[in-house]
């Protein structure tokens, strides 16, 4: 029994306090069984249906939150329009691929943070998370004499 993947998530859902209820153990293996992802709900939802596991959005939604609580995910909020949900907890930043909302891990030690504000009185920091925004490079533009001797 130890063995079965299933067995495996249940006891962890247990173990943070969660009962291991069939939508929660649906959307665990989903969003656990394919290893270190960056996922919204919508997509989580798209692949539930797609598994058909019978569960509203708003499901997802609050068992994505009860997750994150647990400290079972991180939540990564882009623009405060898009969140991601990530299944690696460990410390580290992200990039994002703004054309195609792509969320990539950057190692916590390649990023180097210093001079942080004093936070107001009663407050401690809890962490610092980094969003690096790329897109693709624009093509490189011929200078004004190439162009006008190909003419």
């Amino acid at each position: 029994m130890a063995a079965c993947p299933v067995h495996a998530l249940r006891g962890r859902l247990r173990r943070v306090g969660l009962r291991p209820t069939r939508q929660r153990v649906a959307l665990g293996w989903l969003l656990f069984g394919k290893g270190d992802r960056h996922i919204t709900a919508e997509k989580l939802y798209e692949e539930a249906t797609g598994a058909r596991v019978p569960i509203s959005l708003a499901t997802v939604y609050n068992t994505l939150h009860q997750f994150t609580e647990a400290g079972l995910l991180r939540e990564i909020a882009v623009d405060g329009s898009k969140t991601y949900f990530d299944t690696n907890t460990t410390h580290h930043h992200h990039f994002l691929i703004e054309e195609s909302n792509t969320v990539l891990d950057i190692p916590g030690s390649e990023v180097s943070i210093s001079d942080l504000p004093e936070p107001p009185e009663g407050l401690e920091i809890e962490r610092v998370e980094v969003v690096v925004r790329l897109r693709k490079k624009a093509a490189p533009r011929r200078p004004a004499s190439a162009a006008s001797a190909s003419a």
